[in-house]
């Protein structure tokens, strides 16, 4: 069975608003109003009311009130139909039995929170049937009991008025409710599917690399067996005229010797291009000493520390975090003109967080170039963030971080 959805995709907002604490204290204080309002109103009206009379005022109010705090029970309970229908035609014969004994002073407000309940539950056509059996509700009191009709025709226009008005407004508070939680639903859905985005991204990666990785296996097999195949024919040659013709074979000893010079060159290239990344054997801190004891050979000062408790962390994180180190002593080989480097690793418990920091010569902007571009792209991938803060003659400064949802744990293996 399929799930009825709006023209953004989502699944409505279902009309079963139950009221929360606020609205409780809020429904129970309006009918305190409403009520001190009548009794205000009784006080200097001519006509005094008997002690039945009150008594069954207020006994038909607090009904009112209970009927109201438990419409949960109501709508749990019944159909949406007939809880509607039984919750809106006892509150309005409530509040006209209200009118009915204790004069027009009050009833009036004690029914405005049927008119926000009505744009909580029902459409708009069973709306307006509530909002004028409301009006009815409150008008004909002044009619029946007072029998000033023209009164009560004037208090009909007035308050259907001001129905209308507050139920503008109550509906108004639903769209800015309904298109808030619609808001939060979308960014949910939009984060879940970033990081699905991610992790696709990383498999890709994983594949190309496995892909390039059996590229090159098969090269090495065609280009070594071919080069070794060659060896062996010259070398037979070698050995077949040895003792006939002396110079034929050192001749062809010479060709097989520079074969298997380029076979073995080939095969160093191959097999640098095929091994792991340079943190998939040891740990991220090992791996960052490396870089920096390049940056030393070049005569830069460094300083590296580790604070936190050092954990396994899964490849790419590292590898990441590795390459941000990487570029970083890079530039500061190549532009910084640098006499000191400070390399922090901190293992906190919510992220990993690195941060490369020198005295050189900074500069004016912090766009980079494709190799910040890529560590951006990278901690992007992984749910991080990369920072770069330089300035003119006061060095620069790149910190990565990654979160801990990322960065794995001590029993996380690496990828």
């Amino acid at each position: 069975m399929s799930i009825p959805r709006n023209e953004d995709g989502i699944e409505p907002r279902p009309k079963t608003f139950i009221l929360d604490r606020h609205g409780r204290l809020l429904l129970v204080f309006v009918v305190i109003v409403g009520y001190v309002v009548t009794f205000a109103f009784n006080a200097i009206l001519p006509r005094r009311f008997t002690v039945e009379e009150h008594l069954w005022g207020i006994l038909l109010g607090v009904i009112y009130l209970l009927v109201g705090l438990s419409e949960r029970v109501i709508f749990d309970r019944l159909p949406a139909g007939w809880a509607n229908l039984l919750f809106f035609s006892v509150q309005c014969a409530l509040v006209f039995g209200i009118g009915m004994l204790l004069g027009h002073g009050g009833n009036a407000l004690i029914g405005v929170p049927l008119v926000g309940s009505a744009v909580e539950r029902l459409k708009p056509p069973q709306r307006l049937a509530v909002y004028a059996a409301l009006v009815a509700a409150v008008v004909l009191p002044v009619g029946l009991r007072y029998e000033t009709w023209t009164s009560a025709l004037i208090n009909g226009v007035t308050l259907g008025i001001l129905v209308m008005f507050l139920a503008m407004f109550a509906h108004m508070r639903l769209n800015e409710q309904e298109a808030r939680e619609r808001a939060e639903r979308l960014m949910a859905e939009l984060e879940k599917a970033n990081m699905q985005l991610a992790a696709y991204a990383t498999q890709a990666e994983e594949l190309a690399m496995t892909q390039e990785r059996n590229r090159l296996a098969r090269e090495i097999h065609d280009s070594l067996g071919h080069t070794l195949t060659i060896v062996n024919v010259q070398i037979e040659a070698a050995k077949a005229v040895i003792d006939s013709d002396h110079d034929r074979a050192l001749d062809a000893m010479d060709k097989a010797q520079e074969l298997a010079r380029k076979g073995l060159a080939d095969v160093r290239r191959s097999v640098a291009a095929l091994r792991e990344s340079p943190v998939s054997d040891r740990p991220l801190g090992e791996a960052i000493t490396s870089l920096l004891q390049e940056a030393q050979s070049s005569g830069i000062i460094t300083e590296f520390q580790i604070t936190g408790q050092p954990r396994l962390l899964a490849n790419k994180v590292a590898l990441a975090l590795y390459r941000a180190a990487q570029e970083a002593l890079t530039n500061v080989r190549r532009h910084a003109r640098a006499s000191r480097v400070d390399v922090w690793l901190d293992y906190r418990p919510d992220r990993v967080r690195l941060k490369v920091q020198d005295n050189g010569v900074g500069a004016a902007e912090t766009s980079g170039g494709f190799g910040l571009l890529g560590i951006r792209e990278r901690m992007k991938l992984l749910g991080g963030s990369l920072e770069i803060r330089t300035s003119v003659g006061k060095g620069f400064s790149l910190t990565a971080s990654v979160p801990a949802s990322y960065a794995g744990t001590p029993e996380e293996p690496r990828d």
